[in-house]
């Protein structure tokens, strides 16, 4: 059973960045990610962030459908049915991950607009009642 983690952002810039931080921490944990962007453009934009770690902090990560066949620990995805089962999924779309029950992990957000934050909302409802564990952070600016 996953254990969801949601965070509180001040501003809509904050949640690609943090995507990539908690990617980086699962990597260092030796943790295959994805994150699941709402549209290309987003992932395209996630893929430019993780290049600009720096070399002590490299996160091995592609694209989905490009790289090795056996992929990397970190793969971009835009669409739901790219996602394959990995330990954790950093959700970066204002939908609910499909199959949550094949990650360990689901870190999503809760942004400042009030429009996404009621659908946020909605996505912890439901996965409270899924029965999940849940945890809420605040991410400072």
């Amino acid at each position: 059973m996953p254990q969801v983690v949601f965070h509180a952002l001040s501003s809509e810039q904050q949640a690609p960045q943090r995507a990539c931080e908690l990617v980086a921490d699962a990597y260092t944990k030796r943790q295959r990610c994805r994150i699941l962007c709402a549209t290309q453009k987003q992932a395209e934009e996630v893929d430019e962030l993780l290049w600009q770690f720096p070399a002590d902090r490299f996160i091995p990560h592609n694209m989905y459908g490009e790289g090795p066949a056996s992929g990397t620990p970190v793969e971009i995805c835009w669409q739901p049915q790219q996602i394959e089962k990995c330990h954790v999924i950093v959700n970066l779309t204002d939908e609910l991950v499909s199959n949550p029950q094949q990650f360990l992990f689901i870190y999503d957000f809760v942004p400042a607009d009030e429009d996404a934050k009621q659908k946020a909302r909605l996505r912890y409802k439901h996965y409270q009642q899924a029965g999940y564990a849940m945890q809420f952070e605040s991410v400072e600016n």
